[in-house]
């Protein structure tokens, strides 16, 4: 199964001419290159899908998201390679 899974941009740098960033998906943090959403900057919201962000999406529809991927037992610990930690209060 793929998953394109919402993340807030943490960081943005240039990496050897890509548009790179580090990318908090609710407690797990990882790479993710930003050359198909260029407008993306730090606090922005991206789904990420193979270790790209292909789109933008608000902090809501972000939050919501999480919240059903933490109830599907699994399916984001193939993509992650860890599960996602419990939502914060």
């Amino acid at each position: 199964m793929c998953l394109g899974i919402p993340g807030r941009v943490l960081e943005v740098r240039d990496s050897a001419g890509l548009r790179m960033a580090t990318v908090d998906f609710g407690g797990v943090r990882r790479e993710v290159c930003l050359e198909y959403t260029p407008q993306a900057a730090l606090g922005d919201y991206v789904i990420v899908h193979v270790g790209f962000a292909i789109t933008m999406v608000d902090e809501a529809e972000a939050q919501r998201t999480l919240d059903v991927l933490r109830a599907m037992a699994g399916a984001v610990e193939g993509e992650l390679g860890e599960p996602l930690p419990e939502a914060r209060p």
